[in-house]
């Protein structure tokens, strides 16, 4: 199998089958597992091996076949699948921390994972916020000591890109584990492991399900930090993923980078076309030359990713009125879909953020998140001209 190229693993990595010889992988819709003698389940219980389980919070086979699915195409040794993706981003964080322990972090975050940091705050563990595009500011904050450091490759929505392989080397020079979310850059475009992560966590709701059905969620890294750090923390805690959404999540990397680079190539098509629109303040997307990262997103992704972001001339009024008018584009909080989905970040997904924390972020009252979808490109572009006229 690590000879098998990318689409390959998405397909058959660490399918297992029973003895019907099934094509597609089998549901395991289980809690329990039984034991042939009480010696069994006594072993078991001390260590399992790779075709034993004890309880669906422990583990699943279906849950299993997504874990190595994943592990095989993210280029890690082990993986831990979750009920959500911000499970796997508090787990990834929460179980290797403690009171004292310090963090540095992106500001540029999804508001749920700024919150997971200022929980960790209250519980004694000393959070620093850096401008994540400002090497010399992440040099400035990491001191010997700092236990972790935690980023989105791709921030979200404003997409400002993070230079991944150096963010890596300043963190590793004092010993701190560098945890990525690599949810806008996608498990298609991800070299996040080859640029030198040592754990990579996905909102598996996203890309991987792909079409708006389950909520899931993985953490990917090495077999010690998996098995050692992270299983004792979500076996006690149970965030676990069901093998009902294990299983659609399977189904979905079977088509995941067919539909990955298409919305890709909509967003590129997009963001060309919407960049010096005279309705709009600006286009925000890695893929255009002027993004202020452009090289170093085609050099860590080889692509701009499938997210596009805008601001409407005309603040929030204007926004909404440019939503509203949309036809084909749904309004939506999610991202990834299969369906094009566009969101007001200042009134939803960041609208706990205190307002100078959204200036400074550069969440602005006329900001617009678009994920584009696989729809026929030349579609979406005209109902996006005819609701800019709307604004």
């Amino acid at each position: 199998m690590d000879d098998w190229k990318t689409r390959t693993k998405l397909i058959h990595a660490g399918a297992r089958r029973s003895q019907y010889g099934e094509m597609s992988e089998a549901i395991f819709l289980t809690q329990g597992f039984v034991y042939d003698s009480a010696e069994q389940a006594e072993a078991r219980f001390i260590e399992t091996g790779p075709d034993e389980f004890i309880y669906g919070r422990y583990g699943n086979p279906t849950v299993r076949m997504f874990e190595e699915r994943m592990a095989a195409i993210e280029g890690t040794e082990d993986a831990f699948a979750t009920a959500s993706g911000m499970a796997a981003v508090n787990a990834a964080l929460t179980a290797m921390l403690k009171a004292g322990d310090h963090v540095v972090a992106a500001r540029a975050l999804f508001g749920s994972c700024l919150y997971v940091l200022e929980t960790l705050g209250r519980f004694g563990v000393e959070v620093t916020l850096v401008d994540g595009t400002d090497l010399g500011q992440w040099r400035a904050a990491m001191r010997e000591g700092t236990k972790a450091v935690f980023l989105e490759s791709v921030s979200n929505p404003t997409l400002e890109v993070i230079d991944v392989r150096s963010v890596c080397e300043i963190a590793h020079a004092v010993g701190a584990t560098v945890i990525v979310d690599n949810v806008f850059a996608t498990p298609t475009f991800s070299k996040a492991v080859e640029l030198g992560a040592d754990v990579v966590v996905y909102s598996a709701t996203k890309h991987i399900d792909g079409s708006g059905r389950c909520l899931g969620g993985v953490i990917c890294g090495t077999e010690t930090y998996i098995r050692k750090v992270l299983e004792p923390y979500l076996k006690h805690t149970g965030a676990a993923m069901s093998p009902f959404n294990a299983w659609v999540m399977l189904k979905g990397l079977e088509t995941l980078d067919l539909r990955v680079r298409a919305q890709a190539g909509n967003a590129l098509a997009v963001a060309e076309a919407l960049s010096g629109h005279a309705k709009l303040e600006r286009v925000i997307y890695p893929g255009l030359k002027g993004h202020a990262q452009h090289d170093l997103a085609m050099a860590q992704m080889g692509a701009g990713g499938t997210v596009v972001t805008i601001e409407v001339k005309g603040g929030q009024a204007a926004a909404f009125r440019f939503l509203n008018a949309l036809e084909i584009v749904k309004i939506s909080n999610n991202l990834g879909d299969a369906k094009t989905i566009i969101t007001h970040p200042a009134t939803t997904t960041h609208q706990r953020l205190p307002a100078e924390q959204k200036v400074l972020l550069g969440i602005t009252p006329g900001l617009v998140r678009l994920s584009l979808g696989i729809e026929d490109g030349g579609d979406l572009l005209a109902d996006l001209m005819q609701a800019l006229e709307a604004a």
